[in-house]
């Protein structure tokens, strides 16, 4: 049996109720578009409205740089101007050349998505869990303070931010996703990045992610300092400074690090090896039911000043 077979067998199977005939065809589930408005269906492209494309753009450029160099604001409030502009240029010419696309386009990209996870030889087989991590890594170095970061600009694909410490090994999920982004180029990367991560949690047999599209590509300026996001080795105090960042309490950080059921470590990533869990492909509750259920010892690995825990 196939990876996605076995896991869109185990999700229906659990999600099943009476009136669910499990002999029906087993159909991809769509992605989620619950948390925000219906994607509008695209617009018919025409050639006239290339002017207006030029002028959109054209006009952000100029108002972003007004505002940097004309006014005394903030770097903060630079910023956001300048992303406001940006969006407004983009909305302007999308709406106006026939760029803008609609659920259909969004669900063909899933479908790729989707139609690509399993891989020989990488891991367990499946690319799901490092594609969840590419996710998470984009959109976990936000600052709710200044509104820096987060997965709005995908700078993960610059240096410095593509090679901190933290996103180790995320060349593999990177390199992945520039093949479907080579076949659907419109899609700009932050869009790309997180629906990969829906893709892989809900073929998984995950929950529906809600998810919604509209992020735009940045520069190498906008890549957020290292830091950002949590080090294995720290302890709560570590892990409560960078989730209170974001703008997440105690109890969302725990349930967030459920998303450890999915992958496995390795050495030259994190310093740690192995998987979290006996089902390491599958979306489940198994992180948590391990850490209460199990005694725990403390391991030393040879190549690592680490200390984790390992079960008896």
């Amino acid at each position: 049996m196939s990876f996605r077979s076995a896991m869109l067998r185990t999700a229906l199977g659990r999600r099943a109720n009476p009136a669910l005939n499990l002999k029906a065809p087993v159909l991809r589930r769509r992605f989620a578009t619950e948390g925000g408005p219906e994607i509008p269906k695209p617009s018919p492209p025409g050639a006239s409205s290339v002017p207006y494309l030029l002028a959109g753009v054209g006009a952000a450029a100029l108002g972003a740089a007004y505002y940097f160099y004309g006014t005394s604001g903030t770097p903060k409030e630079a910023a956001r101007t300048a992303d406001t502009a940006v969006r407004s240029a983009v909305a302007t010419a999308e709406g106006k050349t026939g760029l803008r696309r609609g659920q259909e386009e969004y669900q063909k990209v899933y479908d790729h998505i989707a139609d690509t996870l399993e891989k020989e030889g990488y891991d367990d087989g499946s690319l799901a869990p490092v594609l969840i991590r590419l996710a998470w890594h984009a959109s976990g170095t936000y600052d709710k303070e200044d509104g820096t970061g987060g997965s709005n600009y995908a700078t993960m694909r610059f240096e410095p931010e593509a090679k901190h410490g933290a996103n180790n090994g995320l060349n593999v999920a990177r390199e992945h996703l520039q093949k479907i982004k080579e076949a659907h180029p419109w899609i700009s990367y932050g869009d790309l990045w997180t629906l990969a991560g829906v893709a892989a949690i809900q073929e998984s047999g995950g929950p529906v992610i809600p998810w919604r599209p509209g992020r735009i590509d940045g520069f190498a300026a906008q890549v957020t300092p290292d830091g950002r996001l949590p080090d294995a080795s720290q302890a709560q105090d570590h892990l409560r400074h960078i989730f209170y960042r974001m703008g997440f309490n105690d109890q969302e950080i725990v349930a967030l690090s459920g998303a450890h059921a999915m992958g496995r470590c390795h050495t030259d990533r994190s310093g740690f090896d192995g998987p979290w869990t006996f089902s390491p492909v599958t979306f489940s509750n198994q992180y948590f039911a391990l850490l209460k259920d199990e005694p725990w010892l403390w391991r030393k690995w040879c190549i690592s000043p680490l200390l984790p825990y390992t079960r008896i």
